[in-house]
């Protein structure tokens, strides 16, 4: 009971940081630009859906703490690289998109909208926790198919720009989440 009761501390703790950076980068507008110079670094795009592999770990062995833990590296490793020298048309316009995007007006479908990034989070959880490989990898699936076609849809020709970075990403993390089950189910 005492190690459950850290484990919800600890998570906390780290879902609380994950907020407060969140709340801070839309409040403070230096610091999101500040954000917002090193995710033109495209790693942090490759980067970012491998974080998905520890928060499934994680669900799988019920461990909230490590759960929030990958979801706070994932926010944070946005600005985790360097401001790039060099930077496309694309990715500067994609970015740019987002970033008016996230301080333009608010209304309740853009709310609805970003409700389904912490519900797809507590779906893809619930997969792992309940150890259901394919509906975890059908979430993931969701999950990028989701993101492919808003940022297309929403910013043309330069949303094309997460296409290669969310495939790569979708395809290794399928892949790994799969050994990693079949992994962990055949040492149970």
């Amino acid at each position: 009971m005492k190690n459950r009761n850290t484990d919800i501390i600890v998570g906390g703790l780290f879902l609380c940081l994950t907020i407060a950076f969140i709340t801070v980068s839309m409040t403070y507008r230096p610091f999101f630009d500040w954000v917002f110079e090193r995710h033109h670094n495209q790693w942090s795009w490759y980067v970012r859906p491998l974080f998905l592999l520890p928060f499934c770990y994680f669900a799988y062995k019920k461990s909230f703490t490590g759960m929030m833990i990958s979801i706070f590296a994932l926010f944070t490793s946005m600005f985790w690289f360097p401001k790039p020298e060099i930077v496309s048309e694309n990715v500067m316009g994609f970015l740019a998109f987002e970033k008016d995007y996230l301080y333009g007006d608010w209304n309740l479908s853009k709310l609805l909208l970003t409700l389904t990034i912490p519900l797809s989070f507590l779906a893809l959880g619930l997969a792992f926790w309940k150890r259901s490989l394919l509906i975890g990898i059908g979430v993931v699936v969701l999950m990028a198919t989701g993101k492919i076609v808003w940022s297309i849809q929403n910013a043309g020709e330069s949303g094309k720009s997460i296409l290669i970075p969310a495939i790569v990403g979708l395809l290794l993390c399928c892949g790994l989440m799969y050994y990693g089950f079949k992994r962990l189910e055949k040492n149970k």
